[in-house]
């Protein structure tokens, strides 16, 4: 019986360093990381800059940072892949990069000067996509696509796309001397997945496409389920008590994340709200301090704004 449970212990032992080995976070703070570009006095003929840099083994993230010809710092980003492009305007500027992990940070590299320089020549340039985001969920028919201004760019062309239709192109536009196209629902007829494209063109040149895609949802989310506590539920003052629901799967064509919204009242009909509150889950936590009866009801709502009903209101008594 010694001999196993040395064994036992010998085993527990080896398990736990080598766990606590996974977690020691390597010493990078001897280390420097190689820059791939731009390299020192670089000229880039763009109107994006992509620093690029070499891995370095024990860093989880990089901080790169890039200064005006002042000496202002003008980004300080923290990224966790070993590239990153920001739009620049024409000028003078140096950057710099170092590794980082949850313990140490690498030496920073030597700053490294570079210059970015205006072009008529726009096969080498992009278009800068403002709002809105990429991926934007919205149940919005009327809806306004901008991008920056491109300065080498005499015009732009635009197309939508409509993704989940097999990539059937819903909208073009040529020729357009402003940066920014505004959809209706003559356009926007169908809940789908979209992706709208801008290139600029001039006499000599145009740039590639830029893209982002957004989602149009128009469909409410179902009516939640209220499962605990049980209607007509007796509990304690000062107790804490599990509110839980459920919810019926979406049957809209674009499907989102479903966030709640659970509320109290002393009323069935809901005439005075003692407490509204967001929910990220299908359940909720809460104790109150007086007896009495209480009503409960829990809605749906998803990331392109569209709000179910309320539940069917439960009680529950606190003596």
């Amino acid at each position: 019986m010694k001999t196993i449970n040395r064994f036992i212990l010998l085993f527990l032992s080896l398990v736990t360093f080598y766990a606590c080995e996974d977690i020691i976070a390597e010493d990078i703070s001897d280390d420097v990381v190689q820059v791939l570009f731009p390299q020192n006095d670089q000229i880039i003929y763009s109107n994006v800059v992509n620093f690029q840099w070499a891995e370095l083994d024990g860093a989880d993230k990089y901080r790169v940072q890039i200064f005006n010809s002042n000496s202002g710092v003008i980004r300080d980003s923290l990224v966790s892949q070993n590239h990153v492009s920001f739009p620049m305007d024409a000028g003078n500027y140096q950057w710099r990069i170092r590794g980082e992990n949850s313990a140490y940070e690498s030496n920073y590299t030597f700053n490294m000067n570079f210059s970015v320089v205006e072009t008529t020549d726009l096969a080498d340039q992009q278009i800068i996509l403002s709002s809105p985001n990429d991926s934007f969920y919205t149940n919005n028919l009327n809806l306004i696509l901008d991008w920056q201004d491109l300065n080498a760019a005499d015009t732009y062309n635009f197309e939508l796309v409509n993704v989940t239709n097999g990539e059937s192109i819903v909208n073009q536009q040529s020729n357009l001397t402003v940066s920014s196209v505004t959809l209706s629902s003559t356009i926007l007829s169908n809940d789908a997945e979209y992706r709208w494209k801008v290139k600029g063109v001039n006499g000599t040149s145009e740039t590639l496409f830029s893209s982002r895609k957004f989602y149009l949802d128009r469909v409410n989310p179902n009516i939640p389920q209220n499962t605990l506590p049980l209607n007509n539920a007796t509990s304690n003052i000062n107790q804490p008590i599990n509110f839980g629901w459920s919810i019926p799967g979406d049957t809209g064509i674009i499907q989102s994340t479903i966030t709640y919204t659970i509320q109290f009242s002393n009323d069935i009909s809901f005439s005075s709200i003692l407490q509204t509150t967001d929910v990220n889950g299908t359940s909720f936590q809460q104790s109150f301090a007086n007896a009495g009866d209480y009503y409960w009801r829990v809605r749906a709502k998803d990331l392109a704004g569209n709000i179910g009903s309320y539940s069917p209101v439960f009680k529950f008594t606190l003596n």
